[in-house]
């Protein structure tokens, strides 16, 4: 049995904030670009791996959510707390200077884990906690 991952979701609260980040920065490739109303789903991956995708999707826009929960899911994603991507690389510093560059919000410069890996960290334009693995 063969399982992959497909799409994983996160969260966006600014559609050309999130390209600059993802497609510009990352130098991932916009697959999709949809919007409903006043709402934009976007759809990126990594160039070459057309299998994986990330959906940048409008936050809280459930109709079960209601104003309060809305709000604080907001609260949370702007704390950076909401969710996390781990993603990784085989130039680790050449990609942190190259966010950070661009102008990305660095949590952590490269360094060595106790638990075994190197890695960075930086937030996306929403505030969702992105981590990039050496590989």
């Amino acid at each position: 049995m063969d399982i992959k991952i497909n799409y994983a979701f996160l969260p966006h609260t600014d559609g050309e904030a999130a390209l600059g980040f993802y497609r510009d920065a990352l130098g991932f490739e916009v697959r999709k670009d949809v919007g409903y109303q006043d709402m934009r789903w976007i759809t990126v991956g990594p160039v070459g791996q057309p299998e994986t995708s990330i959906v940048l999707h409008p936050p809280a826009v459930d109709p079960g959510i209601n104003e309060e929960e809305r709000a604080t899911i907001l609260q949370l994603i702007a704390k950076g707390a909401y969710t996390a991507l781990t993603l990784s690389s085989d130039d680790l510093e050449g990609l942190f200077a190259r966010l950070e560059a661009a102008g990305a919000d660095v949590v952590q410069e490269p360094m060595d884990q106790d638990y075994g890996v190197r890695d960075c960290a930086f937030r996306d334009p929403a505030g969702n906690l992105i981590r990039i693995n050496q590989a």
